[in-house]
C-alpha cells in the first residue's frame, strides 16, 4: 500500500507526456484557446501555431523545473511524506484550473505553471522516499513501481484522448473529461497518504529514533522486536551517527559546500547529471511529446490512428518497464541494462536518421513500416534502460544527509533539460530536417556508452550505507569497482560518511585526525585501493 500509493507520484509526469501532450491536438482544445488558422494575423504560419501550442505544453515543464527546486528546500526539513502531499495538492489545484479554464489562454499558462510545480515536486519526493524505505535486495524493483504507474497513466492518456475523440462532440467538455481523469487517482491517494508514516532514514535523522523504528517494522511486516528490523535499523543509525552534523542541524548552503568540494560527493552528483543530460538529450521526452509527428512522418497520416500508434508506443514502454522492474533490474543489474538500453536507442536513431534523410517521401512503404517499427524497438531500449535507472542512481548512490538536495538539484537539471528539449524539438526538425535530429540523438547515444560506461559502478545489491566504497578510486575505473563481502578492511556492520563530515587537523606521522559523531580517530591511506584505518584502541571506521 505504501509503496503504490507513494509511487502514484509519477501519475502528473506520465499523464502531462501522454495526456495533455495529446490534448493540445483535440480540435475543441485549439479552437477554446484559440490556436486554430484564422484567430490570428500570422495564423498562416503552421510554424507560428506549433510554436504557441509548444509554449502551452513547455510551460508545465517550466513549472516542474521550479518545482525540483522547491523540493530541494524543503524536503529535507518538513519530511518525505509531508512534502509528496504538499506537492500533490499543488498539483491538484493546477490541473483543476488549467481543466475549467474554459478559453481564457491567460488561465491556462498560469495553470500549466503551477501544477508543474507540484508535478516537478512529485519527481523527487516520490522516488526519494521509494528509496529510503525500500530493502536493499529489491530496492530496484521498488523504485521502479514508480516508472511503471507513470507509463501507465502515459499510455492511459492517448487511448483516454482517443476514447474522447470517437465518443463525445468536439466541446469543451472533451477536453475537460480527458484532464479530469487523473485528478481522482490522486486525490484517493492523497487521502491514503494521511495513514502512512515519513521514512525511517528521515526519521532518524531528526534524531526522532523511536519513530524511525515502528515506521521500519510496519514497512517489513513485523514488530519492532524482530532482530532482523532491529539489525536494519542500528544500520541506519549508525550511518546517520557516523555524520558529523544532524541533517536537522545542517543548512542547504553547508550542503552544497560538502558536495562541491568532497570529491566522493561530487563525483556521484555529476554522475547522476550525466545520466540525466544523456537520457534528455538522446531524444527520450522529445519523441515522448511529440510521438504522433514522428509516426505521421513515418507514414501514419490518421489523427485516429496516429493516437491508436502512440497508445500502442506507450503500451510498449510500460511492458518492457514492468519487465525492467520485475526481472531485470535486480538481475541483471543497472549497468547491463542501461549499457543494452542505449545500445538500442542508439542503433534506431540511426535507422530513423537514414529513413528520414532518404525516404520520407518515396512512398517506399517497406522502408515506412521498418521506421515505425524502429520507433516501438526505440521504446523498447528506453524503457530498459535510462528511462529508470536516471532515477535509481540518483537516489540510491548518495547518503541522507545530501541525497535530498543532490537528488532535487538533479531533477530540476532534468527538467530544464525537458524544458528545452520540448521547446527545440520541433525547431530541429524543421531546421535539421529531421533526419539531423536523428544523427544527433544517435550522438548523444554513443557518447553516454562510452562515459558512462566506464563512469557508473554496478549498484545492485549494494546497501546505501555502503555506496560510498564504490566512488573511492578514479571515475573512469567506475565500471570496475565493487563491494567485496570477505573485504577485511569492512566490519561488515556499515560504513561511515564521507570524510569531508569530519573536522580534520594534521596528526603525528602523516596520520590525520578526525572528529565526528563515533569521536576521534585516526586515518592513513596505505594501499592502492584508499583502505583506511583505524589507530590501536579506536573503533575502525571505513571512510570513503
Amino acid at each position: 500500500m505504501t509503496v503504490f500509493a507513494i509511487a502514484c507520484g509519477s501519475i502528473p509526469k506520465g499523464y502531462d507526456e501522454g495526456g495533455f501532450a495529446a490534448v493540445a491536438g483535440l480540435d475543441s482544445f485549439l479552437r477554446d484557446f484559440h490556436l486554430t488558422p484564422g484567430r490570428w494575423n500570422d495564423a498562416s504560419s503552421p510554424a507560428q501555431l506549433a510554436s504557441r501550442r509548444a509554449v502551452v505544453t513547455s510551460l508545465g515543464v517550466l513549472g516542474a523545473a521550479i518545482g525540483a527546486v522547491v523540493a530541494c528546500a524543503i524536503t529535507d526539513r518538513i519530511g518525505r511524506l509531508r512534502a509528496w502531499q504538499v506537492f500533490v495538492a499543488v498539483w491538484m489545484t493546477g490541473f483543476f484550473a488549467a481543466t475549467f479554464s474554459s478559453g481564457s489562454i491567460g488561465l491556462l499558462l498560469f495553470a500549466r505553471i503551477w501544477g508543474g510545480v507540484g508535478a516537478g515536486g512529485l519527481t523527487v519526493v516520490a522516488p526519494l522516499y521509494l528509496t529510503e524505505i525500500a530493502p536493499t535486495s529489491s530496492r530496484g524493483m521498488i523504485v521502479s513501481v514508480y516508472m511503471v504507474i507513470l507509463l501507465s497513466f502515459l499510455m492511459a492518456g492517448f487511448f483516454i484522448n482517443y476514447a474522447a475523440l470517437m465518443t463525445m462532440s468536439s466541446s469543451r467538455s472533451q477536453y475537460r473529461v480527458v484532464l479530469a481523469v487523473p485528478q481522482i487517482p490522486m486525490g484517493l491517494m492523497l487521502i491514503a497518504s494521511l495513514f502512512l508514516r515519513d521514512t525511517p532514514r528521515w526519521l532518524a535523522s531528526k534524531n526522532r529514533g523511536h519513530e524511525a523504528l515502528m515506521a521500519l517494522a510496519r514497512l517489513r511486516g513485523s514488530h519492532a522486536g524482530d532482530p532482523e528490523v532491529l539489525r536494519e535499523f542500528a544500520e541506519i543509525e549508525k550511518q546517520i551517527e557516523d555524520e558529523s552534523q544532524m541533517l536537522a542541524d545542517a543548512s542547504m548552503w553547508t550542503i552544497v559546500k560538502e558536495v562541491a568540494t568532497v570529491a566522493s560527493y561530487r563525483r556521484r552528483f555529476l554522475l547522476g547529471v550525466m545520466m540525466q543530460t544523456v537520457a534528455q538529450w538522446s531524444g527520450g521526452n522529445g519523441i515522448t511529446y511529440y510521438i504522433t509527428d514522428i509516426f505521421r512522418l513515418a507514414g501514419i497520416t490518421s489523427k485516429r490512428l496516429s493516437l491508436v500508434t502512440a497508445g500502442s508506443y506507450g503500451a510498449t514502454k510500460l511492458v518492457f518497464t514492468v519487465v525492467f522492474t520485475w526481472g531485470l533490474i535486480d538481475y541483471f543489474g543497472r549497468r547491463r541494462c542501461f549499457m543494452a538500453g542505449l545500445a538500442l536507442q542508439c542503433v534506431t536513431h540511426v535507422y530513423m536518421a537514414v529513413y528520414m534523410a532518404l525516404w520520407r517521401e518515396s512512398r517506399n512503404r517497406a522502408a515506412s513500416d521498418a521506421a515505425v517499427a524502429s520507433v516501438f524497438v526505440y521504446a523498447v531500449g528506453w524503457s530498459i534502460g535510462l528511462c529508470t535507472v536516471q532515477y535509481l542512481y540518483g537516489t540510491e548512490i548518495l547518503p541522507t544527509r545530501v541525497r535530498g538536495v543532490c537528488y532535487a538539484t538533479n531533477m530540476a537539471i532534468h527538467w530544464l533539460y525537458q524544458f528545452a528539449v520540448v521547446c527545440v524539438t520541433p525547431t530541429m526538425f524543421s531546421s535539421l530536417d529531421v533526419w539531423g535530429a536523428y544523427v544527433f540523438w544517435a550522438c548523444v547515444c554513443a557518447v553516454g556508452l562510452v562515459v558512462l560506461g566506464l563512469w557508473a559502478p554496478e549498484t545492485k545489491g549494494v546497501p546505501m550505507e555502503r555506496m560510498a566504497d564504490l566512488f573511492s578510486g578514479p571515475w573512469y575505473m567506475g565500471w570496475r569497482a565493487k563491494i567485496s563481502p570477505s573485504d577485511p578492511h569492512h566490519d561488515g556492520v556499515s560504513t561511515a560518511s564521507d570524510p569531508a563530515l569530519c573536522r580534520r587537523t594534521v596528526g603525528p606521522a602523516g596520520l590525520t585526525a578526525g572528529s565526528g559523531g563515533d569521536g576521534k580517530w585516526w586515518r592513513r591511506v596505505d594501499d592502492e585501493r584508499g583502505v583506511k584505518h583505524a589507530s590501536p584502541g579506536k573503533k575502525k571506521i571505513y571512510l570513503a
